[in-house]
């Protein structure tokens, strides 16, 4: 027996958006870093350190490219499982029960 085998009947959907979008999101990655790391080079750039003045600024900054980074990922895992979901069904290697056992089912009564 192979290790992926195929569905006789399986039923393979066809890619809507998904494959679309998943090709857009290194463009939005990229774009979307730009923007939220352009104020803290510009203000780096200014002041010279981003510790010493607006700390405030600087943490809100971070705070929403990490939370863009992980919309993206999430959105990419998102993508992947669709992809893999409308793929070919694959039939997993079967597993046979013991033999009943008859007088397990009917325990004598006390």
């Amino acid at each position: 027996m192979s290790r992926l085998n195929k569905l006789p009947n399986g039923v393979r959907y066809p890619s809507h958006k998904e494959w679309q979008l998943l090709k857009k999101l290194p463009k939005w990655w990229l774009l979307g870093t730009l923007v939220f790391v352009a104020p803290l080079a510009y203000a780096w750039w200014q002041n010279g350190d981003l510790l010493t003045r607006d700390i405030e600024r600087t943490a809100m900054f971070l705070g929403l490219l990490f939370t863009f980074w992980f919309f993206i990922g999430a959105m990419m895992i998102g993508l992947i499982v669709i992809i893999i979901m409308k793929g070919p069904g694959y039939v997993s290697d079967p597993y046979y029960l013991p033999k009943e056992d008859k007088a397990l089912e009917n325990p004598p009564k006390k």
